[in-house]
């Protein structure tokens, strides 16, 4: 089987998880019911085998797709030789399911050509097996649903028959854990009588409302005729295989509310004339990679698509990195979006707790710690990239510019007029202390680093951001601290400042990837952000030089650094597109306006047709690279965008 390109997928989300829908109607990468849960649908990562459900229009082919405006609503065009169709496709965000049971004797599948009574294929499992019954799932069962929206999550696939007659062609096979577990598969009844295929593995279970698909080996496939005017709707719904299965939502009213939903909120958001398609996107990216009832914010939303294709270079993304949320929240806040900050430092607060001496640079989006990484040695990876990873190690790392990063985010929500809370000031005096204890160590760097800990340029300017914001908390926003501890924090943030100056700089006068070494870094871009030195600063210019001579490619794109040495992995890998973003920030702000514009005309064109955007983009291929869609890159397009128009006024 030939993976689809990166980039040739689509991203639904409602905003607890998200799944990856391809031009072509297959969706090959779904968790549930949370963003970090063992994916269902897994054949991005292997084959067909590990779990897949496509969906497409007989002898047809696509000829436009788009997402509904200012939403994640997914809509696709189809034209065949007999007529033209259009699917919509959603993850609903507070499903209705209101609507009253049906009668004794009816239900959906009545309308569908079925009876309520026993089919043949009413007890055929995935594997065309008898199975029995399943304890709970019939409508008098004792148990019944909390009421709580996490107890299910629901995907939606709407077809409608806009011209002529099309046939709809589908195949699902529901591969619990990864691909690894082969569910018991029935037919059943809902909460409202309705009869739906059931799927259950472990504390897992599957529901398929909608027309009905026959079993065929280790699969359920159906063929569904539709004439002008005729709609169908497939609803799949997750919920704990110990409840009762879920009635299914009402689907208009579902479209209705999920696009209103995003609608509303992109509605509060500031956007600029420029490029203003590609940063609403952008910000819509960001909210639908944020956990709605957590504020947590996950890097993007799979894991392992490979840096370096056949490589090893493969990382699970689907958790809370603290710099990846803090510069998102910069982002929104930029943009007027006030609220996700504060849901976020909740967020924050629970993440870290009592016990901000054990930091982590990465939570789950609960706040849970523990991210042990292991390897999938069953899946055979995108294009042969393996290892399959599943959380990751890089939680245990001490990188030294994340609390900087999270108190340039907060000071950044004290400037938008957001109040500290009560317990929100002293964890970031207690961030400070963490950071006066490990002034001394040195770090993996902003890029986890396998190699030797090193003293990072980057990350020692960060931990003079963390001294920097906290001084400026007290003397201008009347934060309280003790005059002790103020005279601390100017001391170190005075002294971490001369050792960057006499220790991060080279012959040159550039800034070096770390103290001691002629090695460049992208991350080093990001100093003007922080207060340390202004973009048109001299050693700023020197450094860009060296960034411009040592990583970037033929194309004029940037990588993140070079592989060899401080890196400590085989392979190589690609343009980081976030870096090649902060490039533009650099140019816009130094004066080279024109150079500015022109790169960012050549990363918007990095986009796919939906404007989203992956990790890294391979050049030599024109193809995109990384874990997909990443709120790194997107928050970069948002920021290059701004600096663009700031430079212009």
């Amino acid at each position: 089987m030939t993976s689809p390109l990166i980039e040739d997928h689509a991203l639904l989300s409602d905003q607890r998880t998200t799944a990856l829908v391809t031009r072509e109607g297959d969706i090959d990468w779904l968790c549930m019911p949370r963003f970090d849960s063992d994916a269902l649908f897994c054949s991005l990562l292997g084959d067909e085998e590990h779990g897949h459900w496509s969906l497409r229009i007989a002898d047809g082919e696509v000829v436009s797709r788009r997402y509904l405006p200012a939403t994640m609503v997914l809509e696709t065009v189809w034209r065949s030789p007999t007529g033209t169709a259009t699917v919509t496709e959603f993850l609903p965000i507070d499903a209705d399911r209101t609507r009253p049971a049906s009668d004794e004797g009816t239900g959906s599948d009545a309308s569908l050509g079925e009876t309520t009574g026993p089919r043949a294929d009413d007890s055929a499992s995935a594997g065309g097996e008898p199975t029995g019954s399943t304890a709970g799932s019939s409508p008098g069962s004792a148990t019944s649903l909390s009421g709580d929206v996490d107890d299910h999550s629901d995907l939606v696939r709407s077809v409608t028959c806009t011209e002529g007659e099309v046939e709809v062609v589908q195949q699902l096979k529901i591969r619990f854990e990864y691909g690894q577990a082969v569910p018991w598969v029935r037919r059943g009844q809902d909460t409202a009588v309705d009869r739906v295929l059931i799927a259950v593995a472990g504390g897992d279970g599957i529901a398929l409302h909608g027309p009905p698909l026959a079993a065929k080996g280790r699969s359920h496939e159906g063929r569904h005729e539709l004439t002008a005017g005729e709609t169908a709707a497939w609803v799949l719904t997750w919920f704990p295989s110990w409840q009762e299965v879920p009635a299914e939502p009402d689907v208009a009213s579902a479209l209705e509310r999920t696009s209103q939903g995003w609608s509303t909120w992109l509605g509060k958001v500031r956007v600029e004339d420029e490029h203003s398609e590609h940063v609403a996107r952008s910000l819509l990216v960001l909210r639908a990679l944020t956990h709605r009832r957590t504020g947590g914010i996950i890097a993007a939303a799979t894991t392992s698509l490979p840096e370096d294709f056949g490589g090893v270079r493969n990382w699970d993304y689907r958790f809370c990195w603290l710099r990846d949320a803090a510069l998102s929240l910069e982002a929104l806040l930029a943009h007027g979006h006030v609220d996700a900050a504060s849901t976020w430092r909740d967020w924050l607060l629970r993440a870290i707790a009592g016990d901000p001496e054990r930091l982590q640079i990465m939570y789950s989006i609960t706040g849970d710690r523990n991210l042990p990484e292991r390897v999938l040695e069953h899946l055979p990876g995108y294009e042969g990239s393996v290892p399959v990873r599943i959380g990751n190690g890089a939680a245990v790392q001490y990188q030294a510019d994340v609390v900087g990063e999270v108190m340039i985010a907060l000071s950044a929500m004290r400037d938008a007029g957001l109040e500290e809370s009560e317990w929100s000031w002293p964890l970031q005096k207690a961030l400070v202390r963490f950071t006066v204890d490990q002034l001394d160590e040195p770090d993996q760097g902003i890029w986890e680093m396998r190699g030797e800990p090193a003293f990072f340029t980057h990350g020692r300017v960060m931990v003079w951001a963390t001294f920097d914001r906290a001084i400026d908390a007290v003397q201008s926003h009347g934060q309280p601290a003790s005059s002790e501890d103020l005279s601390l924090w100017k001391r170190l943030r005075d002294q971490v400042r001369e050792e960057v100056m006499t220790r991060g700089v080279g012959d040159d006068g550039a800034f070096t990837q770390t103290y001691g070494s002629t090695e460049v870094d992208a991350s080093l871009l990001q100093i003007p952000h922080t207060g340390f030195l202004p973009a048109d600063d001299p050693h700023m210019l020197a450094t860009v030089a060296r960034i411009e001579q040592d990583l970037r490619t033929r194309d004029g794109l940037i990588l993140r650094y070079r592989t060899q040495g401080q890196d400590g992995l085989p392979g190589d890998e690609h343009p980081f597109l976030v870096c090649c973003f902060w490039l533009v920030e650099q140019y816009a702000a130094s004066g080279r306006l024109e150079e500015a514009s022109a790169l960012m005309e050549q990363l918007l064109g990095c986009a796919n047709d939906l404007g989203l955007l992956a990790e890294e983009f391979d050049s030599g291929a024109g193809r995109m690279a990384g874990n997909f869609p990443q709120a790194f890159s997107h928050l970069g397009l948002i920021r290059a965008v701004d600096a663009l128009a700031a430079a212009r006024r």
